[in-house]
């Protein structure tokens, strides 16, 4: 059961990490690569895009 819940929450996270990857302002070809490595990597797919994502123009500061 617990790797049920486990494997459900890194689905989520990595459909709100897609979501998010494709409204980003980043280009279309940072866009796929991003896409495609948390695809093939679930969890560290995810992990790399929370660290080094395409953050698109409003968020730079």
């Amino acid at each position: 059961m617990e790797y049920g819940i486990f494997g459900l929450i890194i689905l989520i996270a990595d459909i709100y990490a897609v979501y998010n990857i494709l409204t980003s302002g980043a280009s279309t070809l940072a866009k796929v690569i991003w896409t495609l490595v948390v695809f093939f990597l679930p969890v560290l797919g995810f992990i790399a895009w929370l660290v080094a994502g395409p953050r698109g123009s409003s968020a730079r500061i």
